[in-house]
């Protein structure tokens, strides 16, 4: 295959994970028109936003088997139509429970899209050009959240909740047009027997430790309730792991935590994607409630972050070639710390300037560690296990990603401790242990061998 058809099938599913994240973060800003049109509160809305994360959890681990049963071609396909008539039909929801049903379906088309369109793009594309094609898939996870906010708040300003959804619609028809031109057919993998009890164990353990995440975000906290399902939830993924350990034919294969790459980028990065998603949680609140700006220049100053995530793209692939895995994701681990720490020190009397440049360094050192540990995860992973690394790869993911808000909220509850939960004092404590956190994975990142990530360290062009 062209190195420009593999490009552009990176391009294809880089689009398609935009438009997934982005629907699955963009609704809590518009929660407030959804609640006065549907006749609920605000609130209410966020059982609608836990459901969309919950059916990802759960199904997520389940893709792997689908792809290699029906082939990555025809599930991909289908994930975005299915992604795309539940869009149409969340537009068209006249009730809550309506909107909820619709945004579990689309969590269905969302779980296969992500890890099946990624496992695509890394079987058509050369060890060499892996590093290029995992920059373009990582755009999506740094860019969405931080545009959700402003995405938001414009759309349900100038136009109605309605087009959040509808939006979807004429993307997901380009995209889908886009896969079944450049999407190879494949011969399917041997049809190995679904794990039904390692399905049943992975999809409940998750699925109440997502629960558990999500109701700690909340405003509220029923700490009984929250301890119950995150006790439950560790005990079934622990009863699940034992299981894949024994199982003649595991839905989820740990073997690849063997390999080193594979388990430092699933160690070290987990902890780095869970605080850096945290961040833009942390950023809108801090602005609003702390500094006192309106809702439209705050998500402005977060957009920084993504131009900063822009800005470094182009230079990404020549800075891991120049100086290693290694030594960018020490760098960028230690650089992404120093900026939570630096962000807990502003104030409202900051000037903006600084304040803007601060969210530009931190879109950088953002940008490189998300490719680097994204991209060393498969870097001694053979073609033969490329399908069950990813479903992996993807399932770690996405649990991490989903307890990035929680852990925000819940540093931002106990920093409110200090002088209130909207108080500067409480942001600084909060944004003071994400930069501890982000530390601690560049423990793993110094533990990595010098020689990491050389198979598929892009070479030096004459």
């Amino acid at each position: 295959m062209t190195d420009r058809r593999s490009r552009a099938i990176a391009l294809l599913v880089a689009g398609t994970f935009f438009m997934e994240i982005l629907d699955g973060t963009i609704l809590t800003t518009a929660a407030p028109s959804i609640g006065r049109s549907l006749g609920v509160s605000s609130v209410s809305v966020g059982v609608t936003i836990t459901a969309y994360l919950l059916t990802l959890a759960v199904l997520i681990p389940l893709s792997g088997w689908i792809a290699d049963r029906f082939g990555a071609r025809r599930v991909f396909l289908a994930a975005i139509a299915i992604f795309t008539v539940a869009s149409i039909l969340c537009a068209a929801s006249m009730s809550l429970w309506e909107l909820t049903a619709f945004r579990v379906l689309q969590g269905v088309g969302g779980a296969m899209m992500v890890p099946v369109g990624r496992l695509a793009v890394l079987r058509v594309t050369e060890k060499g050009d892996i590093v290029r094609a995992i920059a373009w898939l990582t755009w999506p996870a740094l860019a969405a959240p931080v545009i959700a906010p402003l995405a938001g708040g414009v759309i349900t300003t100038y136009a109605s909740w309605h087009w959040i959804f509808l939006i979807n619609v004429p993307l997901g028809v380009i995209a889908f047009i886009g896969a079944l031109r450049l999407f190879p057919r494949e011969a399917r993998a041997l049809q190995r027997r679904l794990d039904v009890v390692g399905l049943l164990l992975s999809c409940f353990g998750l699925g109440l430790l997502v629960l558990a995440a999500s109701m700690l975000a909340e405003t509220e906290v029923d700490g009984v309730a929250v301890t119950v399902l995150g006790v439950l939830g560790l005990s079934l993924v622990t009863l699940a792991i034992l299981h894949f350990r024994r199982a003649e034919h595991p839905l989820l294969q740990l073997s690849a935590l063997k390999i080193e790459t594979f388990r430092v980028a699933h160690a070290g990065g987990s902890v780095f994607r869970l605080t850096i998603n945290a961040v833009p949680f942390l950023l809108p609140l801090l602005f609003q409630d702390v500094f006192g700006w309106s809702p439209v220049v705050s998500g402005l100053m977060v957009l920084f972050l993504f131009l900063g995530n822009i800005a470094i793209k182009p230079t990404t692939t020549a800075l891991l070639r120049r100086f290693g895995f290694r030594t960018m994701l020490i760098v960028t681990t230690l650089g992404a710390a120093a900026s939570m720490g630096l962000t807990a020190l502003l104030t409202p009397g900051t000037p903006v300037v600084l304040v803007a440049a601060l969210m530009f360094f931190s879109g950088v050192v953002r940008s490189v560690g998300f490719t680097g540990y994204n991209t060393i995860a498969f870097a001694d992973v053979g073609r033969v296990g490329m399908t069950d690394a990813n479903t992996l790869a993807s399932t770690v993911q996405q649990v991490a990603a989903g307890f990035g808000v929680a852990i925000g909220a819940v540093a931002l509850r106990l920093g409110g401790t200090f002088g209130g939960a909207e108080s500067l004092a409480a942001f600084r404590f909060s944004f003071g242990v994400l930069a501890v956190l982000t530390l601690v994975s560049s423990v793993e990142a110094i533990r990595l061998t010098r020689t990491a990530g050389e198979t598929i360290r892009p070479a030096r062009r004459a």
